[in-house]
């Protein structure tokens, strides 16, 4: 084992690196981290190990020049060869050693703990968010609608303005924690602060009890709530409401409101990103001669024009006819799919015409039947048994 390797420094490190990299690996491996895992507290024994010697410039220099077994010669290593440290307290010692300076200020809880100690009160919870589904049809979806919402929440009591208590007398200091709001567990020559259980980290407890909400500070309550869904939006979208969750706990902010979105069928659209699509279905002879239709659009109608030999499965557009974009990016197009039908049921009449049609065509009236039965001829030209 290489105390550099360890660390993960490399040799000639500085003071300050081999401290940096020792706290990085000590919390890492620390046994609180890791209850009940051997491996890690063998890790933690190792790297406070490495740090105890590679931290003492006269151990550091007997490393650098003879190894492991200079620094043991000399009765300054952690124990025997290959032993490691003792026990978990020399580990921990060397642990606290390395955190209690801390530098600027800083503790061993403010590092462990994002600043928590020093018998700082913990801030309120915040409020839970809710979350609500709202139906809409394509058409609102298209043009944006406002829905009235009916949610179940938690506000803040009016009777004790959330405080929980009958007067502002009813409060007293928590007898647990002193009023600190948290309380502090030993470990060897490890502490650990944690909320205190009896106040729940507030510092406070309520003698008098608010006979509206029975001290909790919050009613349940049912609620109606206006919702703007802008134009644009689509099934599965999901829109928040700031604030219109659950109102927290012991001056804790509220909660939000996210509500989701879903978009009902269009009986003849169908929508792709900001598009929206049409199937249109024509008649042989419209295709053939072209003609001008009358269409649908999510706004009113328009006029579109189907030009002389349209072939069935053939596109046409229709600029701005489309969704508005949810991000307010322009919008999308109306794209008209042309489904050209063969007639069913046909007249005796209309049996005659067709095959007095059907004499008169050539390959002229027909360019891709023509190209795909040239293909055919050549590839039974070119296929031999």
């Amino acid at each position: 084992m290489d105390y550099y390797e360890v660390l993960g420094v490399q040799r000639g490190a500085s003071a300050d690196e081999v401290k940096k990299a020792y706290r990085k690996n000590a919390l890492k491996y620390h046994p609180d981290k890791n209850p009940g895992d051997p491996e890690a507290e063998a890790r933690f024994k190792e790297v406070s190990e490495a740090y105890e010697i590679l931290s003492d410039p006269q151990k550091k220099e007997l490393y650098d020049r003879y190894g492991k077994e200079g620094v043991r010669s000399a009765g300054m290593g952690a124990g025997p060869a290959g032993a490691g440290f003792a026990s978990m307290d020399e580990a921990l010692r060397t642990f606290m050693g390395a955190f209690g300076g801390g530098g600027g200020g800083e503790s061993i809880f403010d590092t462990l703990f994002g600043g928590m100690g020093g018998g700082t009160r913990t801030a309120g919870r915040e409020g839970a968010s809710k979350k609500a589904t709202v139906r809409i049809s394509f058409t609102e979806a298209a043009n944006g609608v406002e829905k009235e919402l009916l949610i179940t929440r938690y506000n803040a009591c009016t009777t004790c303005n959330g405080s929980g208590a009958a007067s502002p007398s009813g409060i007293k200091q928590c007898t647990r924690c002193g009023g600190a709001g948290q309380i502090f567990q030993s470990r060897g020559f490890f502490s650990m602060a944690s909320p205190c259980p009896q106040c729940r980290g507030e510092g406070k407890e309520i003698t008098e009890p608010c006979k509206t909400c029975n001290g909790i500070g919050r009613t349940k309550e049912k609620q109606h709530v206006k919702v703007h869904i802008p134009a644009g939006v689509d099934t599965g979208m999901r829109l928040k409401m700031s604030g219109y969750g659950d109102a927290g706990e012991g001056g804790g902010p509220p909660g939000d409101l996210y509500v989701f979105i879903n978009v009902d069928a269009h009986p003849i659209f169908e929508r792709e990103g900001d598009d929206v699509l049409l199937e249109m279905p024509i008649g042989f002879a419209e295709a053939a001669l072209g003609c001008k239709k009358e269409i649908p659009t999510l706004s009113a109608s328009a006029r579109i024009t189907i030009p002389e030999g349209t072939q069935s499965g053939k596109v046409l557009r229709v600029r701005g006819e489309g969704f508005p974009n949810v991000h307010g990016r322009g919008k999308g197009d109306l794209l008209i799919t042309v489904m050209v039908e063969t007639p069913t049921r046909l007249t005796d009449r209309q049996r005659e015409l067709l095959q007095e049609f059907g004499t008169l065509e050539n390959v002229s009236n027909h360019p891709k039947k023509k190209t795909f039965v040239d293909k055919i001829k050549s590839f039974f030209k070119d296929f031999s048994f």
